[in-house]
């Protein structure tokens, strides 16, 4: 293990710098932490709840003043006792942990499902920097879950924004993946990135395959360990904290047996997604 991966694993301390209420189920908590604030997008840390759990977090900023920010929804006992945590509290972190995104030119489309729109708000900053045109499809159940529509709209340009609900109360009606065979029919992107449930990320995945378009999107598991060795988050050969979480077209090929299909539970035992 190197020296960098020796210290990310390093548990650490900080405290709550600030919380912003994003939508009724989620929330954005600002904190300093120096190995995490030069993460790169698509990287994910370790985020320990004292007397609870530690939980996986995808990096929605890190800023070179060493402040980190990540988005948590409310979904279970730890992000349920995180989401009660106030400016000030003690919490602990561990990372950055796994690979990033692709640096990409050119024209790219980035489609992210509910709280999946994290590490790509983080990665379209970087690509603005480098001049990319930018195409952003985000998607949620309501209006009022939807997430950083005004920042997106000033990184990509409103009409660059494409936002769905699927109970039709904001934006086109449908899932993140609606407006796509459209839009990848009239237009030519050299890249698309995504990030939401696994099940829109496959649709995704066919798409491009269908367009021959090349793609990474950013898995979800269960992980306990961060470093490949408890084996929780596990897809096909991969172990998605260590070869991903960040995963390629080819590779997506490799694990096609589960992705999209399947995850394992806290007993290593396969379940659904469908």
């Amino acid at each position: 293990m190197s020296v960098y991966r020796i210290a990310a694993n390093q548990h650490r301390t900080t405290r709550i710098l600030d919380v912003k209420t994003e939508n009724p189920t989620v929330k954005t908590f600002i904190f300093e932490d120096k190995h995490c604030a030069i993460a790169e997008p698509g990287q994910f840390l370790m985020f320990w709840i004292p007397g609870v759990d530690e939980i996986p977090l995808s990096i929605l900023d890190a800023r070179k003043n060493g402040e980190v920010m990540v988005v948590v929804k409310k979904v279970g006992e730890a992000t349920e006792a995180l989401h009660s945590k106030k400016v000030g509290e003690l919490v602990g972190i561990r990372g950055p942990f796994g690979n990033s995104f692709t640096i990409k030119n050119g024209k790219i489309l980035m489609v992210g499902g509910g709280t999946g729109i994290a590490p790509l708000l983080f990665l379209a900053k970087k690509l603005k920097s480098k001049t990319a045109k930018l195409v952003f499809v985000t998607g949620a159940k309501t209006k009022e879950e939807l997430m950083f529509i005004d920042e997106l709209d000033e990184l990509c340009g409103k009409g660059n924004v494409v936002a769905t609900t699927e109970d039709g109360s904001y934006g086109v009606k449908g899932l993140a993946t609606t407006p796509l065979e459209s839009l990848l029919a009239k237009e030519r992107f050299d890249m698309v990135y995504a990030c939401g449930p696994e099940r829109m990320m496959l649709k995704v995945f066919d798409l491009t395959e269908k367009h021959r378009i090349a793609i990474e999107v950013s898995l979800e598991r269960l992980m306990r360990c961060a470093i490949g060795l408890c084996g929780s988050c596990v897809v096909g050969k991969y172990r998605v904290c260590t070869d991903g979480p960040v995963f390629t077209a080819s590779q997506l090929k490799e694990a096609k047996s589960e992705f999209g299909v399947s995850k394992r539970d806290f007993s290593g035992k396969r379940i659904s997604l469908e």
